[in-house]
């Protein structure tokens, strides 16, 4: 039997698990699921641990994870959300964030052209490297000649892999985002992996943008990008414009992925949001979305589109929280969702 791990995590995570774990439960993948409910920052405070080798040990045992958020602003450095999301893109060796980016409905785009709302791109971020590796470190600390260095770390077989994932969803474009001109050790890296992997998929189109530019082109025209393939923090930021784009972080999904292994942690990626938390009005799409990419991960792709023509049908209509313009709760959105799931 297949086996999701789930970690509801911190702040709106609980509550925007809740119906996701209702709908996929409404699709039949005959999947049970192993919660790991203790996996959040009460745990954190009370023991200074995050995740334990017991809790990888199930995670690594599963098929798949969903994570509803983590964080706490009784914290105030990263240290916790780090051993939690770095641990498990670490451990399991996620190297692929995959955030795809649909306009649900023409009203939620920010954009004035109506010719140029309907964005259907997919950010693919290297995930392991760059920034976000950890490597660096600090002298002088609190002095007037504090030192700060943190490192970009790119490699062959890290860059090569994730160009080759790109290509592998491409439906008719690759974009390369990154900033060689500038970061010129890492940049020429990029590139010579870029060539190589253009030489080897012919028949896709393909272009290599700066950051800054692509991130102009994403404001202006999102329309005209298919799938963009950047580093770990570029990937970070051109993700969320492009779901500002396609209607907000709540209505934002993403996969980190390891297509060797098999492993996969699904995720929203709007966040805790204490200051909403308790309230009943998070935005679940993010978190059922999700689903719809767990589900296609297990190779059940007409579940997944059911899922997606599911919200599609529930922001259509307007049955939205607040943050899209609606009035109803957390949970009465999750029932407008499995009851558009259930129409014959």
């Amino acid at each position: 039997m297949t086996t999701i791990a789930v970690i509801p995590g911190d702040g709106i995570g609980p509550e925007v698990i809740e119906p996701a774990l209702d709908v996929l439960d409404a699709l039949g993948l005959g999947a049970r699921t192993d919660v790991l409910d203790h996996v959040n920052a009460e745990t954190y405070l009370r023991t200074g641990t995050a995740l334990t080798e017991a809790d990888l040990d199930r995670i690594r045992s599963s098929e798949a994870a969903l994570l509803g958020a983590v964080g706490d602003p009784r914290l105030s450095d990263t240290a916790y959300v780090r051993a939690v999301l770095t641990t498990l893109r670490l451990e399991l060796d996620l190297y692929v964030n995959y955030r795809p980016a649909r306009l649900w409905h023409d009203r939620l785009s920010p954009l004035r052209d109506p010719a140029r709302r309907a964005i259907d791109c997919v950010i693919v971020r290297e995930n392991t490297e760059g920034l976000y590796s950890g490597i660096g470190g600090g002298t002088r600390t609190g002095t007037a000649q504090e030192i700060a260095i943190d490192v970009d770390l790119s490699t062959r077989q890290g860059v090569s892999r994730v160009l080759e994932f790109a290509f592998s969803v491409a439906r008719r474009s690759v974009c390369l985002v990154d900033k060689a001109n500038a970061v010129r050790n890492g940049g020429q890296l990029w590139q010579r992996c870029w060539s190589e992997a253009v030489a080897r998929h012919p028949h896709v189109e393909t272009s290599h943008l700066y950051v800054d530019t692509a991130a102009l082109r994403l404001a202006t025209d999102p329309t005209a990008f298919d799938v963009i393939v950047t580093n770990n923090s570029y990937g970070d930021i051109l993700s969320d414009l492009t779901a500002a784009l396609a209607g907000g972080l709540g209505v934002a999904a993403s996969a980190n992925l390891n297509p060797v292994t098999g492993q996969g942690l699904f995720e929203p990626v709007h966040g805790s949001a204490p200051d909403i938390a308790g309230t009943g009005t998070a935005n679940p799409f993010g978190a059922i979305l999700s689903v719809a990419l767990l589900a296609e991960h297990l190779g059940r792709t007409e579940e997944a589109d059911a899922v997606r023509r599911a919200v599609a049908a529930a922001v259509a209509a307007g049955r939205v929280t607040p943050d899209l313009g609606g009035s109803l709760s957390t949970k009465e959105v999750g029932t407008v969702v499995l009851t558009e799931l259930r129409r014959p």
